[in-house]
This record gives C-alpha cells, structure tokens and sequence, in this order.
C-alpha cells in the first residue's frame, strides 16, 4: 500500500502540458507547416488551436478522461475520490467542447492510447 506522501510525490510528477503525446501531435503540426497556438486561451485550454483551420486539439491522457481503452483502469483505492474526479472531468469536458463547437469551431479529441499505436506503426 502507498503513503498519502508517497501518492502525492507520484502524483506531483504528472504534467499538465508537453506531455509525450502532446509533443508528437506538436511535431506532426510542424511537419505539415501547420500554424497553430499552443494552450489557447479558449475554453477548456485546448492543447493546439489552428486559427486557420477553426480549429481546436485537445490531447487527452486515457486515465484522466476516462476513456474507454485498455489504458484506463479505475484505481482500486479511494474509489469513491477517484470516480467523483474522473467523472467531473469528462462532464468539464463536454462542457467546454460544447462552448467551443457553439462558437463555430470544430473540435478534435486526440487519446493518448491511439498515439501510441500511431507511434508503434511509425518506427
């Protein structure tokens, strides 16, 4: 069993933005010359806005919004904690997808596990 100090110290390691999958979204951007701005300031924050484009990127870690892969996994301990937090991000999520569509941007949810089968074929 973990520490509430050793679960802090892991969770204080999680960032929040230039996560791995973000950093290969941003260099396939570059790779096509794709302008874009890195966490606009829309809401939700996406991780790339293409002006151009009207459009928004969000890059979406599999845990933390609760996607429906094999990477997500609902943690065994403070389950009632877990559940209420996940569940508040994909209802902040729509959310902001919503405000964002409504505004006449269209809206792209990039997972993380999706990525990483990408990567997998590119090599």
């Amino acid at each position: 069993m973990i520490t509430k100090k050793q679960r802090s110290l892991i969770m204080s390691k999680i960032k929040a933005k230039n996560t791995q999958p973000e950093v290969y979204v941003e260099k396939f951007l570059r790779s096509k010359r794709i302008k874009f701005t890195k966490q606009a300031k829309l809401p939700g924050k996406p991780d790339f806005f293409i002006k151009s484009l009207k459009r928004v990127i969000f890059v979406n870690g599999c845990f933390w919004h609760m996607h429906k892969c094999n990477k997500f996994r609902m943690p065994k301990s403070n389950v009632s904690f877990w559940k209420k937090k996940l569940n508040r991000n994909v209802e902040r999520d729509k959310h902001n997808c919503n405000r964002l569509r409504n505004s006449g941007l269209k809206v792209l949810n990039v997972w993380e596990c999706k990525l990483e089968r990408i990567r997998l074929y590119a090599k």
